[in-house]
């Protein structure tokens, strides 16, 4: 009889999240703020991607690894954007065991890869401000490709490692998740089978992530700083800094919250502090990212001003001859 009650806490068919925040007062106006900052998101990312792809002057390295930058961005904010939404309007804060597994699978796959996909960008700055003359050399199309499926395939196995080691285990009856989506950490504390093989797995491979990506942004720029500061002319100093201030600022801000998340004392953490921060990377960034490229950046700014023309044109000759 105990047996059979203790399989029965064991079977969860859905968690309830606990979301940002219990007042029903401001769930409406975070909705709003929330739709706003996705649909942006939406928008900027999905426009990246198609003007990279479709314009003939951004078929560089640094528009590719951009435009799957933008995919990555676009991944990890829709597996937890549409779902927080639909709680705020519907005014319930559940998911399905499945629903839970699916989007713990797909923003940790595109998280991970975000963090290769900005090595990859750092080193491409390097090649191209270091060894201007062999850069179409050393950052051929293949080369591009196997910097971005590597990470792909490799947040894919990872992601999938996590999952089913967390899902396989056994949770206890209370199914509250301590936060807005589904997160690694938070549903481990549901479980009540041993969680130390589980944690250390994630130890170890969050060690690894950070010990493998940081290092190559750090010293590309390093090399990157050593090399503009060797330029005599203060003009050509200035056309370097600017084929990476972009990227830089992305770098700053992303890996800025993830050490405020992660790296501060566990005595300092609060639930609301940890929310925020989450809410910002999950949501604020992938709108940011977009932006920082779109106004810091002449060529995609003179792409898009390509494209506005484009359809302007094709509306107004469609108009034409309706009339």
């Amino acid at each position: 009889m105990a047996w059979m009650d203790r399989h029965n806490l064991t079977i969860m068919n859905e968690f309830i999240l606990m979301g940002i925040t219990a007042l029903p007062e401001l769930q409406a106006p975070l909705f709003a703020l929330f739709l706003l900052v996705y649909m942006v998101s939406v928008v900027g990312n999905l426009g990246l991607i198609i003007l990279t792809k479709m314009d003939s002057r951004l078929q560089t390295p640094m528009y590719f690894f951009l435009r799957h930058l933008a995919f990555t961005d676009l991944g990890y904010s829709t597996a937890v954007g549409p779902k927080m939404l639909v709680n705020f309007a519907a005014d319930q804060h559940t998911i399905s065991y499945n629903g839970c597994a699916t989007q713990l699978t797909f923003f940790s796959m595109f998280i991970t890869s975000e963090l290769f996909i900005l090595s990859a960008m750092a080193y491409d700055r390097y090649v191209a401000i270091c060894n201007p003359l062999l850069y179409t050399v050393v950052m051929s199309q293949r080369t591009c490709w196997l910097l971005v499926a590597v990470p792909y395939l490799y947040s894919v196995f990872l992601s999938l490692l996590v999952i089913i080691k967390i899902f396989t285990s056994s949770f206890c009856g209370y199914n509250v998740i301590r936060h807005f989506y589904c997160d690694s950490m938070p549903l481990i504390s549901l479980l009540c089978s041993d969680t130390h093989d589980i944690k250390m797995i994630i130890l170890i491979f969050a060690a690894f992530n950070l010990a493998s990506s940081l290092p190559i942004v750090l010293v590309s720029y390093l090399l990157i700083l050593g090399a503009i500061l060797r330029v005599n002319s203060a003009e050509s100093r200035r056309k370097a800094f600017s084929t990476c201030g972009s990227h830089l600022a992305v770098l700053v801000i992303f890996y800025g919250t993830l050490f405020f998340m992660y790296v501060q004392p566990k005595s300092s953490h609060s639930l609301d502090t940890d929310q925020m921060a989450s809410v910002f990377y999950t949501l604020i960034i992938p709108m940011l990212n977009p932006m920082i490229y779109s106004l810091r950046n002449k060529e995609v700014k003179g792409a898009l001003t390509r494209a506005w023309s484009m359809c302007a044109n094709t509306l107004f000759k469609i108009c034409w001859k309706v009339r």
